[in-house]
C-alpha cells in the first residue's frame, strides 16, 4: 500500500502510521501520531482539519496541556495524562549541581520507559478503549510525540500485527522528524540535550524488558493489563486495517 507523505511541518513529528508500515494493511489517514497541537500555524491547522480529524488523544500532563491547548477546532480532545517525570528528575539533578552526561540522561530515559509500563498502564488501557469504540480519524500525541506517544504507537502496532522491526522503525523516525528546541535545556550541554530530544532503541527496549519481566511478554501484558485480548485485537484490525 502506497500512502503519499504529508507535508505538515509544525508539528514536525506529525505522521500517518500507515506511511511506514507494510506488514499489515493499515487504512491511511485514520491513525496519526504527533507532537503537541498547541503551536500550529494556520496553514498546518487547516491541513490537519482537512484530514477529517475528529478525535485527539492527549498524553500530556496537566501543565503541558493547559499551557498549549489544542489548536485544531472541531475535534474531541481526550486527556490521558501521563506526567513527564523525566523533566522533573533531570531538573532536580541539575539544580543540585550534578553535571549530567549522555549516559546519565540515557539511564533516566530507560527508567522513564519502565515507568510507563509499571505506573501508567491505565492510561494506555484508556487509549485502547477509545480506539475500540469507533474508527474515527484520530491523532494521539504528547509534547514531543516521541516517548509516551512512541510507547502507545508500539503497543498499537503490535496489537494490529506489525512486526517488531517495523515498530522500531516507526519509533526511530522521530530522530528524522522532530525539531528539537533551539534553547539548550536547563544547562545541559548540547550533545547531552540531544539524548533527551531523541529516541534510542534501548529506551523502547527498556519498556519491553519490563513487560517481559512482569508479565511474561507483550501479548500477555496487552490482554491482562490493558484489556486487549484476541477479541479486541480482531476488532482493532476490523476497524483500522483494509480488508
Amino acid at each position: 500500500m502506497s500512502v503519499p507523505p504529508l507535508s505538515i511541518t509544525n508539528p514536525s513529528n506529525f505522521r500517518d502510521l500507515a506511511e511506514n508500515v507494510r506488514s499489515v494493511p493499515l487504512r491511511p489517514h485514520l491513525l496519526f501520531r504527533s507532537d503537541h497541537l498547541g503551536a500550529l500555524d494556520a496553514h498546518d491547522a487547516r491541513q490537519i482539519q482537512d484530514l477529517g480529524i475528529r478525535r485527539v488523544l492527549d498524553f500530556r500532563g496537566v501543565h503541558e496541556r493547559t499551557s498549549a491547548a489544542c489548536r485544531v477546532s472541531g475535534v474531541e480532545v481526550h486527556s490521558l495524562a501521563i506526567e513527564p517525570t523525566i523533566v522533573q528528575v533531570l531538573a532536580e539533578l541539575t539544580e543540585a549541581g550534578h553535571r549530567l552526561g549522555e549516559a546519565d540522561v540515557a539511564h533516566h530515559m530507560e527508567d522513564t520507559y519502565r515507568g510507563f509500563v509499571r505506573e501508567s498502564a491505565g492510561r494506555f488501557a484508556q487509549f485502547f478503549e477509545l480506539l475500540l469504540a469507533a474508527a474515527e480519524p484520530t491523532v494521539f500525541h504528547c509534547t514531543a510525540g516521541k516517548d509516551r506517544t512512541g510507547v502507545a504507537a508500539a503497543f498499537l502496532l503490535h496489537a494490529l500485527g506489525a512486526t517488531r522491526d517495523e515498530i522500531l522503525r516507526d519509533y526511530l523516525l522521530t530522530n528524522d522528524r522532530l525539531k528539537p528546541p533551539t534553547v539548550v535545556w536547563r544547562g545541559l550541554e548540547p550533545h547531552v540535550a540531544r539524548v533527551l530530544w531523541g529516541v534510542r532503541p534501548q529506551f523502547l527496549q527498556a519498556a519491553f524488558d519490563a513487560i517481559d519481566a512482569d508479565w511474561g511478554g507483550l501479548d500477555a501484558f496487552l490482554e491482562r493489563r490493558l484489556g486487549v485480548g484476541p477479541t479486541q485485537r480482531r476488532r482493532l484490525r476490523d476497524l483500522y486495517t483494509a480488508p
